[in-house]
């Protein structure tokens, strides 16, 4: 048998690109995906293709010979992360093993890592990750541990919860949040973080991590660390970061750390639409990155290919007004289209009108519903729209998944106005009763079936009040089975009916303001919510009325929930939720000072520029048409009119000639005007 010798050859790296980067980017993708090695930001500007930039980018790394267990790709969530995954896989799959790639949001990547090295913090590598419920749980047994007064209001659970994880994400002390953000519990502060250090020791103690403790802990197994830090930053060649305009204190510490002396970093993301700082983004990650990484290339993304021309001069005019912002000016890719139009209106429901007539409009000349949304502030904004859409049988979904009526604060609100109407209405006391401490279900039937044993002359007040009916509760419930009583004195008082606006501002300051400050986390603005149903309730003079509406919305989704659900359906949604999606046609209403910018939300220089940022996100979700409504006038609580002042955000734009939109001035026209 002869003996053969066959000699194997090293493999050489292509000198040809795998990918045809020239023929399937633009310029300025191709730059940015070309990029050499260090930190890199790119400004990619609404609609110019940021994802598909993002996964190039990763492609090139990996085609330049980047080992994909080198590459650390960070997101915000599940489903981007996926996203991304699946098209670097389709670029890169043929030459490069994309599942050895990190990639996925900053808690999935800090889970991953904490399993291999927790036990350097002395915690089990077989640690537990709680979730929302759960931390919510042992937060309540932490507080029930302290045994506090029954007549001290302590927030609940939820609310620490918030604080606890606002302070770590803003990398502050919860005394530091509690006295920014909740000054109202200041008077419980000892109390307060001596909850919170029980908290953290009692986790410790059973290798508990909840999601805001595995950003945490990574970032203190770094800084205490060094070696492990070195092993990952060597590990990690380049570190690139989705949405960086949305990280907070926390997440940019992370980030840093993790690019570590290699500084092989590409970030990308808008400083444009940074609008998140009520949940913790920091503006300052994405605007002085620069000045935390000396000599950084930047590009910038400004083609897009979303929106057409005209819609981009009006958001390109309203931007420009930032002071602080990396400036560019969005060219659009689509043909002429047109103009965005201003239109007044006498009030909200005649907003409400003008807005479902041209839906009903575009839908009959072919634009589905899907492709078209109405976006406002706050979701409040949308109240009398919604009962507009349901008397003309409109579909519509609310993107909060939650309909303003079916919300459980304003059903609870109601609750209140429905039984000073019929006091019979068992459904509603059993609601009422239940927000009294003290009184779980069990005890709202019971307290039920004593008062319908009563004599039917006895108001329900004086029901309330005798001790046949006391006796069905605890002794603890009974101060606030009290307050209740005296709250449904006032709403039901013999000679002095009070308005439907006036009853809900009684309930809200009868203690269901008190409930909802500290029972909810501060961003949920429920509060809100009621007064400005209070406002939309001061227009009914009396209480059946009013209700007869809310009972229409009502059986509309009662419909709806029991039939089959509509082939299609407009959206409403809040500015801050349609970030990322993009219509048709856009509707964005009440722009009026007071609701767009936000009461309280523009009253600092950064403040306003965050408004306007959040106005030019709305404008660029349109791809086609762009409507913009304001109420010239409103009903107050107190039953008068006022007039409303135009938003800032559109008197500050050109005027005349030059002014990026059309004005539409309403006409009324009755059905003997039309024969």
């Amino acid at each position: 048998m002869a003996t053969r010798t066959y000699t194997l050859k090293a493999a050489t790296a292509s000198h040809s690109p795998r990918i045809d980067y020239e023929q399937l980017l633009n310029e300025e993708q191709l730059r940015a995906v070309e990029a050499g090695e260090g930190p890199v930001l790119v400004i990619a500007g609404a609609g110019s293709g940021k994802t598909r930039t993002l996964t190039f980018r990763v492609a090139r790394l990996l085609e330049r010979g980047t080992p994909p267990e080198g590459v650390l790709l960070l997101t915000f969530t599940n489903k981007a992360a996926r996203e991304m995954t699946r098209r670097v896989e389709e670029l890169a799959g043929s030459f490069a093993d994309v599942g050895k790639l990190l990639g996925g949001t900053f808690h999935h990547a800090a889970h991953v890592l904490l399993r291999q090295h927790a036990g350097a913090l002395g915690f089990s590598r077989d640690f537990t990750v709680l979730d929302r419920e759960d931390a919510r749980d042992l937060m309540s047994s932490c507080i029930a541990e302290r045994k506090l007064p029954r007549e001290r209001r302590f927030p609940r659970a939820e609310v620490v919860l918030d604080l606890v994880s606002m302070a770590a994400n803003l990398q502050r002390s919860v005394a530091e949040v509690l006295v920014e953000h909740r000054p109202q519990f200041l008077p419980l502060l000892e109390e307060v973080l001596a909850v919170s250090r029980r908290f953290a020791e009692r986790k410790a103690r059973m290798h508990l991590m909840d999601f805001d403790d595995l950003l945490v802990l990574l970032k203190r197994l770094l800084i205490e660390h060094s070696l492990l830090r070195e092993r990952l930053v060597d590990r990690f060649h380049c570190v690139l970061v989705d949405e960086y305009q949305d990280t907070n204190r926390l997440q940019g510490d992370l980030v840093d750390l993790l690019a570590g002396e290699r500084r092989n970093l590409t970030v990308v993301g808008d400083d444009c639409q940074s609008i998140y700082s009520f949940r913790g983004a920091d503006f300052t990650n994405i605007i002085d990155f620069p000045q935390r990484h000396p000599g950084c290339a930047i590009y910038h993304l400004t083609r897009n290919y979303r929106s057409t021309p005209e819609i981009l001069r009006l958001a390109n005019a309203s931007i420009s007004l930032n002071q602080r912002q990396f400036p560019k000016q969005l060219i659009s890719s689509r043909p002429p289209g047109p103009v965005p139009v201003l239109v007044p209106t006498l009030d909200v429901d005649q907003q409400a009108s003008f807005v479902a007539q041209r839906v009903l409009e575009l839908r009959d000349t072919g634009v589905p519903l899907e492709q078209m949304a109405v976006l406002y502030r706050a979701h409040s904004h949308s109240l009398e729209l919604q009962l507009e859409l349901t008397r003309r049988g409109i579909p519509f979904r609310v993107r909060s998944g939650v309909r303003f009526f079916e919300q459980i604060h304003v059903k609870d609100v109601l609750a209140h106005l429905r039984l000073a109407a019929n006091p019979r209405d068992e459904l509603a006391l059993k609601r009422i009763v239940k927000l009294v401490p003290g009184i779980g279900p069990a005890r709202a039937e019971s307290l039920w079936e004593a008062l319908i044993a009563l004599p039917p002359e006895l108001s329900l007040v004086e029901a309330l009040s005798r001790p046949e009916i006391q006796s069905q509760v605890p002794r603890k419930a009974l101060p606030g089975l009290e307050r209740l009583s005296r709250l449904l004195e006032r709403l039901t008082q013999p000679g002095s009916i009070p308005t439907p606006g006036q009853m809900i501002q009684d309930v809200l300051a009868g203690g269901y303001g008190e409930y909802l400050r500290t029972g909810f986390p501060e961003e949920e603005r429920r509060e809100d919510d009621i007064r400005q149903l209070a406002e939309f309730a001061a227009r009914f003079e009396d209480l059946p009325r009013f209700l007869s509406q809310i009972a229409l919305v009502a059986e509309f989704s009662a419909r709806e929930a029991t039939g089959e659900a509509p082939d299609e359906s407009l959206t409403l949604s809040t500015i801050h939720q349609s970030k990322g999606l993009e219509w048709r046609v856009v509707f964005v209403i009440s722009l009026a000072e007071g609701r767009f910018p936000f009461p309280g939300a523009a009253s600092t220089p950064d403040e306003e520029e965050e408004e306007r940022r959040l106005f030019y996100v709305a404008a660029t979700r349109a791809r086609d048409e762009l409507a913009l409504t304001y109420p010239i006038s409103a009903v107050l609580r107190a039953g008068e009119r006022a007039i409303l002042r135009l938003s800032r955000f559109i008197e500050e734009l050109p005027a005349g000639e030059e002014a990026p939109y059309d004005r539409l001035i309403l006409e009324t026209r009755t059905e003997q005007d039309a024969s």
